[in-house]
């Protein structure tokens, strides 16, 4: 089985010697190709081959402005013995009107020109985050019934029909707190969406954010799995947890270590593997403060797991 990280992993101000999360991005901003030879040379000394890009400074984007190209992008990861796993795609929860013709087009077109950097770095997978919830019972109250889902689908049926013509499948991401995490969304949007064209990618710990069970879910759809995210939870959150621009920071006090969490790790990874040896499997901690050493951990339980 073949192991990955996403660089969320490495969004710690700790890692880089600074106290915030904008000075992460400052750090980056003077100086992109130490920046990023810094991450591909701890994604290397973690011990795992390959690598998910993500929201900037992380973003494919930054990765060829510190190279100069994404041929030479494919070069500098080569040289580490590293290949790009997959990219992750944040727009369509940035998006303040997703329904609007005008921003389609603006996705559609990111998505086109992110496959493209996708395929020449090696890899073939782009990761999908779908847009948040609201707050339970905050007004107006919207549920996620058929009237909201359907055009939701037929747009992300056409980014996967755009990414399809790059050779780059599209998978959607559980992100917890999303319209596509507790078990009966994900449900209603891979009944929606043309297998052909949209593929999954379970997060386990995310999945058990919302309450859900990560096997089961994933055994529904394993199908249609084409790579996953291996992150492990301590509980499910509370229904009214508040869901803002500052969502992402109340997740991170319920992740944990592989295997000190509520993931059945021996189950999940026996319904990984039985969709081959060949698919990625990514490592993702948010923000860790020391990520080599996390990575190696969970790189190490993860082994244990698949021999």
């Amino acid at each position: 089985m073949a192991f990955g990280v996403d660089l969320v992993t490495f969004y710690h101000p700790s890692f880089w010697g600074v106290s915030d999360y904008a000075q992460i991005a400052a750090l980056a901003g003077r100086d992109l190709p130490a920046f990023w030879n810094k991450l591909f040379d701890a994604v290397r000394d973690s011990g795992v081959r390959g690598v998910e890009t993500t929201f900037s400074p992380f973003h494919w984007r930054d990765a060829v402005a510190a190279f100069g190209s994404a041929e030479a992008v494919a070069t500098a990861l080569t040289a580490r013995g590293l290949t790009l796993a997959s990219g992750f795609l944040v727009d369509l929860d940035r998006e303040a009107d997703l329904a609007s013709a005008a921003a389609q087009a603006r996705i559609l077109a990111e998505a086109r020109d992110y496959a493209r950097f996708i395929r020449a770095c090696g890899g073939g997978v782009m990761v999908v985050g779908m847009p948040c919830r609201r707050t339970f019972l905050l007004e107006p109250v919207r549920v996620v019934d058929l009237a909201m889902a359907a055009p939701l689908a037929d747009f992300i049926n056409r980014l996967g029909i755009e990414t399809a013509r790059e050779g780059v499948r599209l998978a959607l991401h559980t992100e917890a707190h999303s319209v596509f995490c507790a078990p009966r969304d994900i449900d209603l949007f891979m009944l929606l969406t043309d297998p052909r064209y949209v593929h999954f990618c379970p997060d386990s710990a995310h999945i058990a954010l919302e309450g859900g069970d990560p096997v089961a879910v994933a055994a529904r759809h394993q199908e249609r799995i084409c790579i996953a995210h291996w992150k492990d939870a301590t509980a499910g959150m509370p229904i009214d947890t508040v869901i803002n621009a500052g969502i992402h920071d109340r997740h991170k006090p319920f992740f944990c270590p592989m295997g000190e969490g509520i993931v059945a790790w021996d189950r999940w990874a026996d319904l990984i593997r039985a969709r081959g040896d060949a698919m990625w499997s990514i490592l993702e901690l948010d923000a860790a403060p020391d990520p080599v050493a996390a990575i190696r951990a969970g790189h190490a339980y993860a082994g244990s797991l698949t021999c």
